[in-house]
């Protein structure tokens, strides 16, 4: 676990809508490192050069999934150990669960508020780390 401050985020949203909002924020107001991807696919393309320290991925998305799409990731040896969180809709228990059983930290959920979501990424790496 590294005690560095959080700074490049890979972020996997296929809505347009949704990835520009969650972009801005992360980068104007968390100030943070952002390489936003339309799709798992891209995702898989940018991420060992674009060396995140943390990945945010939608869970819903056509084509790979979010859960897919992290499975796919963790066979790159170079990301195998990064963080991830995932962001959904679908917040019951039993989901939330599983989403950490394959490896997420946390979930944040949407809708979110983009005024709070870099404070809310920064307070997971933060307990993360803690």
């Amino acid at each position: 676990m590294s005690d560095m401050p959080l700074s490049r985020i890979l972020y996997v949203e296929d809505d347009a809508d949704v990835r520009k909002v969650a972009t801005f924020a992360l980068k104007m107001v968390g100030k943070f490192t952002v390489e936003p991807c339309a799709s798992g696919e891209e995702a898989l393309a940018k991420a060992v050069a674009f060396a995140p320290q943390l990945l945010l991925l939608d869970v819903m998305m056509p084509g790979m999934d979010g859960p897919t799409t992290l499975a796919r990731l963790r066979e790159l040896p170079e990301i195998a150990d990064v963080p991830a969180v995932f962001m959904t809709a679908k917040v019951q228990p039993q989901e939330v669960s599983r989403y950490r059983e394959l490896g997420s930290l946390d979930v944040i959920s949407k809708p979110f508020d983009p005024m709070t979501l870099a404070a809310s990424v920064r307070g997971i790496w933060e307990r993360r780390n803690g």
